[in-house]
């Protein structure tokens, strides 16, 4: 099991340390791969309505999620978030618990919908996983990102409602 909260100062040389190597790869986000940790503070932890932080039970940093709106202004309704699981944590189901964490989250931060706009085609465990949780892809941009094994490869955007109108 996890524990779960949100980012605390403390926190950020294990949080760079958990998200350098997932930035260096360039497989999955369209950060730079060559960002240093004050430009990664800023896009993970600063510019976020807020980020979480997840513990294993020996008290090391083992994932993390972001949550931000997606747009400003009449587009602030819709939330976006970012999720790193650490390589050695990976098949343990804490996606799934970050997943289910963050929807909740966001519907008491105000949110009605959530959207991911850049899902990288080859990273088919998070299209499992975010479809499995109720997210729909809505939308393919052909040769969005450029993997650094693959070429150009189609990205998807994936969105689900979280509180319809009453």
């Amino acid at each position: 099991m996890i524990e779960l909260r949100t980012f605390e100062e403390r926190d950020w040389p294990a949080l760079w340390a958990l998200l350098e190597p997932v930035f260096r790869a360039g497989e999955t986000y369209a950060f730079p791969t060559d960002i240093d940790p004050a430009e990664a503070r800023s896009r993970w932890v600063e510019a976020p309505s807020a980020t979480w932080v997840a513990f294993n039970p020996a008290g090391e940093l083992v994932a993390t999620y972001y949550i931000k709106p997606n747009q400003p202004g009449p587009g602030a309704h819709v939330c976006n978030c970012g999720y790193i699981v650490a390589e050695s944590a990976r098949g343990q189901g804490i996606a799934g618990t970050l997943c289910e964490h963050s929807q909740v989250e966001a519907v008491q931060m105000g949110f009605r919908a959530m959207q991911y706009n850049l899902v990288v085609e080859t990273n088919k465990g998070a299209i499992h996983l975010w479809e499995k949780h109720g997210f729909g892809i809505v939308g393919t941009l052909p040769g969005a990102f450029r993997h650094p094994t693959h070429g150009y490869v189609d990205a998807h955007i994936m969105f689900k409602t979280l509180v319809w109108e009453g």
